[in-house]
């Protein structure tokens, strides 16, 4: 192996390293779907701070994650489980729906500072 792959090769490996610390550091917070319920129907998150949330569909049927606040949505089959990353939200509510199942009331993701004790 020549020493320009090796280089490059080793550059790759920090890298990835690095990145894939930085994400295992940030928190996760788990909403679960089943049929037209959401819960919890509110997640405190951290704000100006990149986080992930898992989606978890428990029931029979589809979901979609939707939100026109955050921008994002994303289609979950029956009994599918996914992610969002978020990288940061200012301080504030910001509302999510099922759009699959629009009777279900819509949840909440608050984002606070986190306090200083």
């Amino acid at each position: 192996m020549s020493f320009p792959v090796r280089l490059t090769s080793f550059l790759f490996v920090v890298l990835f390293s690095a990145v894939s610390s930085f994400a295992d550091d940030d928190p996760v917070f788990v909403i679960k779907f089943a049929d037209g319920k959401i819960e919890p129907p509110s997640v405190e998150v951290p704000a100006n701070r990149r986080f992930k949330l898992i989606l978890h569909n428990e029931g029979t049927s589809p979901v979609e994650f939707e939100s026109t606040e955050l921008r994002r949505e994303k289609v979950l089959g029956a009994g599918t489980t996914s992610f969002i990353v978020i990288r940061r939200l200012d301080p504030g509510e910001y509302r999510f729906f099922d759009d699959f199942h629009p009777d279900t009331p819509p949840a909440t993701l608050i984002a606070r500072e986190p306090s200083n004790q």
